[in-house]
């Protein structure tokens, strides 16, 4: 089996994950056997793969000359990471980590890390990825990944509750957590009681030398009890903090357009039956998409879709409509489309950029290019260059210099832009695209284009 080996998967020892033939594997060496083997028997990966808390896995191989077993797991939709979550995302992700530990500590084991990127979202809920993340409980040790559970999740869901939700972004500064003293920093110290014991104070005792289990319980009276009390305590910290429902830009955009029923109507109409005449089968990725309105449409026609918005409030309501509705997709992330998540960690591979994880089929811009062009001044050529290497489909809306919405704009600034017309964005976008359909919003001067390669 020739083995590409994921650039995400270097730091553990016990193994890695793998590609062969497009397929995702996961090596598990010698070295882990004996956890492992305890995961398996011990019932623990039942439960867990049971209430889809972690991701499911065959075994393919066994007993190879370096290595003890090879798995196949399931594959996830999206990759996303981190600082791309809202709120909500990333308490969700936080308090399955907990729920996985207190199964793991009541069933003889114990998670040995606790990473916020060994969480992935399948289907809108949070699910574990790492099969290698548990190892054999010794009761009389403290938990050795709480330190790491404090920076992963304690603190940025603590530094977005209190002090400001965009604060995740953080995360991808400091890959391998927030440091705590830099959290305390931040904190106000007197908002919760646990966010002062597991942070301010850990930071303290750090800050001292001191051993980080003082925050704990001292390393020779850890009982199993003790174990659980913790996690119980970590689990109702992060329970109580608060989604801050700061006001943002376009946080109710929807409330405030500039369409009439009618023309929002016939917009519906316009975009769902362009996406209607596509494969059932393609990926959709909305940008702009706000609360996920639009992308409710490809969904709602079995397509699997991802949603962009750089405003937090937009994506946190979409991620609670999806909770409410249950509904598999729209995926919603939170990107800045001019500043996209970059290549980060060792040697720019540990964590990929978002335009490499995912090939989708279809791009779609809805009341997006004026701000592109206006607001961020990236011209016609750069944004059509764009959008053609990701999709070879496009659907896009085309907002002229009449618009309400474009006047609003441009009433804060000079109007610089004379290549701001629709002619030329159509003749821009035919350099990349080899043909279009235009659908014009009637009550509006809007115009839906679908451009194809």
């Amino acid at each position: 089996m020739i083995k590409m080996r994921d650039y995400s998967s270097f730091r553990d020892p016990a193994g890695f994950v793998f590609v062969n033939n497009g397929s995702l594997y996961r090596q598990i060496n010698y070295k882990y056997k004996d956890n492992y083997d305890y995961f398996l028997k011990s019932s623990l990966y039942q439960k867990l793969s049971d209430k889809k808390y972690i991701v499911s896995f065959n075994e393919v191989q066994s007993d190879g000359q370096d290595f003890y077993k090879i798995i196949k797991p399931e594959r996830i939709d999206f990759i996303s990471y981190p600082y791309e979550w809202c709120f909500s995302q990333y308490k969700d992700a936080a308090l399955l980590t907990l729920e996985i530990q207190k199964i793991a500590l009541l069933t003889g084991m114990t998670l040995k890390d606790a990473s916020a990127y060994n969480i992935q979202f399948q289907n809108n809920k949070p699910i574990h990825i790492d099969t290698l993340s548990f190892e054999k409980l010794d009761t009389q040790k403290p938990w050795c990944a709480y330190q790491q559970f404090c920076q992963h999740f304690l603190a940025p869901l603590a530094l977005m509750a209190f002090v400001d939700p965009k604060l995740n972004v953080l995360m991808q500064n400091y890959i391998d957590g927030i440091p705590l003293s830099l959290a305390a920093r931040l904190l106000p110290k007197f908002k919760s009681y646990g966010v002062f014991v597991n942070i301010h104070l850990n930071a303290w005792f750090s800050n001292k030398n001191e051993t980080v289990s003082r925050s704990q319980e001292s390393i020779h009276n850890m009982t199993l009890n003790k174990h659980l009390i913790l996690i119980d305590s970590l689990y109702h910290t992060i329970k109580n903090l608060k989604f801050s429902d700061s006001k943002t830009e376009w946080g109710k955009y929807y409330e405030n357009t500039n369409y009439n029923d009618y023309a929002f109507k016939l917009k519906e109409h316009i975009v769902g039956n362009i996406i209607s005449k596509m494969p059932k089968d393609f990926i959709l990725w909305d940008f702009g998409a706000n609360n996920g309105h639009f992308t409710r449409l490809a969904t709602a026609q079995g397509i699997k879709s991802v949603s962009f918005d750089i405003d937090i409030n937009a994506v946190e309501k979409n991620y609670q409509h999806c909770k409410k509705h249950n509904e598999l997709f729209p995926f919603p992330l939170i990107v800045d489309l001019t500043n996209p998540s970059p290549s980060i960690g060792w040697d720019n591979l540990e964590r990929i950029s978002l335009f490499q994880r995912s090939s989708p089929d279809v791009i779609m811009a809805l009341a997006l290019i004026h701000h592109l062009i206006i607001s961020k001044n990236i011209p016609f050529d750069y944004i059509s260059r764009c959008f053609s290497r990701l999709a070879p489909n496009l659907i896009i809306e085309f907002v002229p210099k009449e618009d309400s919405q474009v006047k609003k704009l441009l009433s804060t600034r000079s109007d610089i832009w004379e290549n701001y017309t629709e002619d030329i964005f159509r003749d821009e976008f035919l350099k990349y695209y080899s043909k279009f359909e235009k659908y014009n919003i009637p009550d509006t001067k809007r115009a839906i284009y679908l451009f194809q390669k």
